[in-house]
C-alpha cells in the first residue's frame, strides 16, 4: 500500500511539470490537459508498479485511478480556481479508490497547476436536476465541515439521506424572502403557468394551500412582504406565477363573489368562504411543506389549530381569526 506522503510527493511532481509546460505553452482544452496528466502520472509512478488507464469510462470518478488513490482533474481557461465537480450521487465511483485528490489546471492569468485533497476542496453544492458539488483550490471551509459530516461518510449514504444534509445546508444559506426550489422528491411541472389563467377550481385549490402555509396574509394591509411566501410557494411548488398577489386574496371577486355586502374586511370574508377548502388542504398537503414554511412537522389533524395560533399573532389585534374562523 502506497503511503500518503509518497503519493502526495509524486502529485507535486506532476503539478510542477504541468505548471512548467503550461507557462511555456498553455493547454487549450480539458481533454488535452487530462491526457497530459495521465502521461506524466505514468512516468512519475512507473517505479511504483502503477499502470495508468488511458481509456477509462468517460463518467468514471475520479478520473485517474492509482491504486487506492484517485486524481480528479479540473481545467479552466479562466483566472480562477473554482469549478463544477461531480454529482453527489457518485454513481460511477471507482470502488477501489479510497482517497481522492483534486488536480486543477488554471490557464487564465498566469497559468498554474495546483492540487489539494478533494474533501477539503468541495465548498458548495449546486442544486439542479442532479445536485453537483462545486470545488475550489484553497477553499476556506469545506462543504462537509459546514454540513457536519465527513466526506467518506457522506458518500456512502443513500440518496435520500444525502439530500437531508443538502437541504439543511441550503436552508442555512437562504436570505430573507427566499425559499428552496426543491423539497424531497417533489418535481416541478415543466411549463410555468399564470395564476390568472387557471381554471376556477384550480385557483381555489392553490389559494387554499397558500393561505394555510402562509398565515401572514392576515397582516394589516400596510404590511410589506406579507404575500411573498404565498407567491414563492406557488412558484416553487406548483410552477405558477402570480403577479397580482394582493388580488388573489382580497379582490372583490374573491371576498365578495355575489356582490351582496360591501362592509367589513375582505380578507375575513374570503377566509370564511374558503374554510372548507383550507380544511381539505390541511389533510392532503405534504408534511415537508410545513417543515419548510412553519419550521416544524405538524400532523394533518392539528394544522388548522396551529394555523389559527399563527394567524392570531399575525393579525396584530385588528381581529382574531380564532374568533371568526373554523368555529364549527
Amino acid at each position: 500500500m502506497m503511503q500518503k506522503e509518497v503519493f502526495e510527493h509524486h502529485l507535486e511532481q506532476i503539478a510542477d511539470q504541468l505548471r512548467s509546460e503550461a507557462r511555456q505553452a498553455p493547454f487549450t482544452t480539458s481533454k488535452q490537459f487530462e491526457n497530459r496528466v495521465r502521461e506524466i502520472a505514468q512516468e512519475v509512478f512507473s517505479g511504483q508498479g502503477v499502470e495508468i488507464d488511458f481509456t477509462p469510462h468517460p463518467q468514471a470518478f475520479p478520473d485517474i485511478e492509482i491504486n487506492e488513490y484517485g486524481i480528479e482533474v479540473k481545467f479552466t481557461l479562466n483566472d480562477e480556481w473554482r469549478s463544477i465537480g461531480n454529482s453527489i450521487l457518485e454513481t460511477n465511483r471507482i470502488d477501489s479508490v479510497l482517497h481522492v485528490y483534486l488536480l486543477f489546471g488554471k490557464m487564465g492569468g498566469v497559468p498554474d497547476v495546483r492540487w489539494a485533497e478533494y474533501e477539503k476542496s468541495v465548498m458548495h453544492v449546486r442544486t439542479s436536476h442532479v445536485p453537483r458539488f462545486e470545488v475550489q483550490i484553497g477553499a476556506e471551509e469545506s462543504l462537509f465541515d459546514l454540513m457536519g459530516i465527513a466526506y467518506d461518510d457522506f458518500r456512502q449514504l443513500e440518496m435520500h439521506e444525502k439530500m437531508q444534509y443538502i437541504r439543511q445546508y441550503a436552508r442555512k444559506r437562504l436570505k430573507k424572502g427566499e425559499r428552496l426550489w426543491w423539497l424531497d422528491e417533489h418535481a416541478l411541472p415543466i411549463q410555468a403557468k399564470l395564476f390568472t389563467e387557471l381554471e376556477q377550481s384550480e385557483k381555489t385549490r392553490l389559494r387554499a394551500e397558500a393561505i394555510l402555509l402562509c398565515p401572514q396574509i392576515v397582516r394589516s394591509g400596510r404590511s410589506r412582504n406579507k404575500y411573498d411566501d404565498a407567491v414563492l410557494f406557488l412558484l416553487t411548488w406548483h410552477g405558477v406565477v402570480c403577479h397580482q398577489a394582493r388580488d388573489m386574496f382580497t379582490a372583490g371577486s374573491v371576498g365578495n363573489p355575489e356582490n351582496v355586502d360591501h362592509g367589513g374586511l375582505y380578507i375575513i370574508r374570503m377566509l370564511k368562504l374558503m374554510q372548507k377548502d383550507i380544511e381539505a388542504a390541511a389533510l392532503r398537503m405534504d408534511d415537508a411543506l410545513f417543515v419548510e414554511y412553519w419550521g416544524a412537522s405538524v400532523s394533518p389533524e392539528n394544522r388548522i389549530r396551529e394555523w389559527l395560533k399563527k394567524a392570531d399573532a399575525y393579525a396584530g389585534g385588528r381581529w382574531l381569526p380564532s374568533k371568526e374562523l373554523f368555529l364549527s
